[in-house]
């Protein structure tokens, strides 16, 4: 079975991270820990920070960040529905351009729940 292209994309990001952890190995290492500082469970939990990181992977048009984020929101409880009305909030502040990049959240969400994901 071949790879998915959201599985595709997460997994180069994850290669790119390893270059950039050997070639600049302290910034990496900041930006790693600041990166797990804020994702951690706080007053706001895992869930809800990566519902509000897919919303922002949204609005910044970034199809790597609308993969990584909407595999972490999964595994942290999401739903579909969930997922989907936070992609809402996001076309609301991002408009059109936003709207476009939905298509990503809809392929991820096809890929990691492995269903057709029939947009209303």
């Amino acid at each position: 079975m071949n790879m998915g292209e959201m599985k595709e994309s997460v997994d180069q990001v994850m290669e790119m991270l390893k270059l950039m952890s050997r070639e600049q190995p302290e910034s990496m290492r900041h930006f790693k820990e600041f990166m797990g500082s804020v994702l951690k469970e706080g007053v706001l939990d895992t869930k809800t920070k990566e519902l509000i990181a897919i919303g922002t992977a949204i609005t910044a048009r970034c199809k790597y960040c609308i993969a990584i984020h909407v595999e972490k929101a999964l595994n942290a409880g999401a739903t579909k529905e969930e997922i989907l009305e936070a992609a809402a909030v996001a076309m609301l502040m991002g408009g059109g351009p936003a709207m476009t990049y939905i298509v990503e959240v809809k392929k991820a969400l096809e890929e990691y729940l492995g269903e057709e994901v029939v947009l209303h």
